[in-house]
């Protein structure tokens, strides 16, 4: 983005310990003077030094032989003593007589610009000052591209005026530079709205060389931010917006969410079926590869696909979104991908929660989940059928995308024994890298299956997530029926081969994992298995007929994978 360097500037800085000033004097500004005394130019003046602190210490950016500005607007009124003094001991060498003093406190800048600042901006605007900005006790109104026209204050720069303020806590100075800034006036005025909001994160407000006072505490300081989380409602309300079906509502900034069910078409009663679920450890992945359009999707495929195993077709989600610190940009893109995943579920985005646990979750991460509701017309009956159900009816598979939201844990763990970065190439897809393929999305299933389900086309339906088809499968059988999968029945994707050889993973522990290339499993009656299999290949599906049911007895297994052992060719 643009550059907005000098919009504003806060001192004492928390990340300035004792020993980061020493080691900034002996690494950098020591070494500095005394190489210019070798190289025969001493140095008499000022020298403005901008430093990053990185993870291998602090590195120089540039120097600058001059004030810096706003830099000079903050350090000056926590200066104890005379500048004048300072300047001429520095001219007639003998500064080392002098002791720089720094007031206790802390002290914030924040610079208003002219409209189009960086780019080009325009010139001549009037600018009008409350009295209150002059009278506020301990407050400073700087000028800088301003000019006086015909006894008129006017813009005349880029950074127009700067609005600083002392007080005894950095949020105290803050608040008041910020109560100053709201009294200065100009078409196209814009300023931060972020300063010191790295120190304020860190719980470390004040200087280290005074005590703490006993400032008023603000929710901001205790590291949740509600001006970012109403920015973030703002921006993806139009998302929700972007969902809404037939009798639903979305209220996003509302406090919850409603359906009419007549107006979505079920005027009798209806059978209400919800679940909830989660994205789990995938959210890593994301995170590692700063790429969070996607998650959203996979949230919605867990809860939708779920509900949609017992015949009812989701109408509305509610997601709930815990980070330890909100970055509005990762929440909108998160939220994106959660409008995305609606939207293919023929689903509401109903509502939400977001909510900053910095004391619970880890620094940059975030943890996703979901309800989901839907409903079944009167008179229809939810999925499964087990009393229907009987020996030789067929179990087909719908292909996955790949891992979906579960085993990510063991992936991990895999990818991590093998060297690979995420930005690697895939070796089992060299088209892409290790992280994007993984963080493809789950597939979400529903418009391909409630066709079917109008049509009593289906017996049973089993959601392949954690737990894989041998955990899975039995949940949706009768106790006297066993599901037999025959393992040549498809071709196992390259990305489960791979994990499992580099991995060194036991076969049954990847059934047990993973879906193996199959996200959906349908029981349907040999008869059903042409019409069935004609109807999802139309919508673009991939139908693997894996096996059938076959009687179990007492205390059996619920589903046995046959020829497994072709996972290890």
């Amino acid at each position: 983005g643009p550059n907005t360097g000098g919009m504003g500037c806060y001192a004492p800085t928390p990340i300035a310990s004792e020993k980061l000033v020493e080691e900034v004097h002996r690494t950098i500004l020591q070494p500095t003077i005394d190489g210019m005394r070798k190289e025969r130019m001493p140095f008499k003046g000022l020298l403005f030094t901008g430093i990053m602190v990185t993870k291998d210490g602090p590195k120089v950016l540039e120097y600058n032989v001059r004030f810096g500005d706003p830099e000079t607007q903050t350090l000056l009124p926590l200066m104890d003593g005379d500048l004048a003094e300072v300047m001429l001991a520095c001219t007639n060498g003998y500064l080392d007589t002098i002791d720089v003093k720094c007031k206790p406190g802390s002290c914030v800048t924040v610079v208003a610009a002219a409209g189009g600042y960086p780019g080009s901006y325009k010139k001549g605007d009037h600018i009008t000052i409350d009295a209150e900005a002059y009278e506020a006790k301990h407050t400073h109104i700087f000028h800088a591209g301003t000019s006086l026209a015909s006894g008129a204050l006017r813009t005349a720069g880029g950074r127009v005026i700067a609005a600083t303020a002392v007080a005894p806590d950095l949020e105290t100075a803050l608040m008041k530079a910020y109560n100053a800034m709201s009294k200065i006036h100009f078409e196209g005025m814009h300023y931060r709205k972020d300063i010191a909001h790295r120190a304020l994160s860190r719980h470390s407000v004040c200087a280290p060389n005074h005590e703490r006072s006993e400032a008023p505490l603000t929710y901001a300081s205790a590291g949740v931010s509600i001006d970012a989380g109403t920015e973030l409602v703002n921006r993806i309300k139009s998302l929700a917006a972007s969902t809404r079906q037939f009798g639903t509502e979305s209220s996003i900034g509302g406090f919850g969410g409603q359906v009419d069910l007549a107006a979505a078409g079920y005027e009798e009663s209806p059978i209400i079926s919800s679940g909830v679920d989660g994205v789990g450890t995938k959210s890593r992945l994301a995170i590692r590869m700063n790429k969070h359009d996607t998650i959203g999707i996979d949230l919605v495929a867990m809860v939708a696909n779920d509900i949609l195993t017992e015949g009812a077709e989701p109408l509305w989600l509610m997601d709930t979104m815990n980070l330890h610190k909100l970055d509005v940009e990762i929440g909108v893109s998160i939220v994106q991908g959660i409008a995305n995943g609606c939207i293919q579920a023929n689903c509401n985005l109903a509502g939400g929660e977001t909510a900053e646990l910095g004391d619970i979750i880890k620094e940059n991460h975030y943890i996703l989940d979901a309800s989901c509701s839907g409903a079944l017309r009167k008179g229809r009956k939810p999925l499964p059928w087990k009393d229907d159900m009987e020996e030789g009816d067929i179990l087909l598979g719908l292909t996955s995308s790949g891992a979906h939201s579960n085993g990510y844990s063991l992936i991990h763990k895999i990818i991590e024994r093998s060297g690979l970065d995420f930005s690697s190439s895939a070796p089992w897809d060299p088209s892409t890298s290790v992280g994007l393929s993984l963080l493809t999305p789950t597939k979400i299933y529903v418009r391909s299956l409630l066709a079917l389900f109008e049509k009593d086309l289906v017996k049973g339906a089993a959601h392949i997530t954690g737990g894989g088809l041998v955990e899975n499968l039995p949940r949706v059988l009768p106790k006297g029926l066993r599901a037999e999968v025959e393992a040549k029945s498809w071709s196992v994707p390259e990305v489960f081969r791979w994990l499992k050889r580099e991995g060194g993973v036991e076969r049954e522990e990847m059934a047990r994992v993973f879906n193996m290339g199959i996200g959906m499993v349908l029981v349907v009656a040999e008869g059903h298995v042409g019409e069935v299999t004609k109807m999802l290949e139309e919508t673009g599906e991939k139908v693997v007929r894996l096996g059938a049911l076959v009687g179990r007895e007492e205390g059996g297994v619920g589903c046995i994978i046959r020829d497994i052992d072709i996972w290890d060719q």
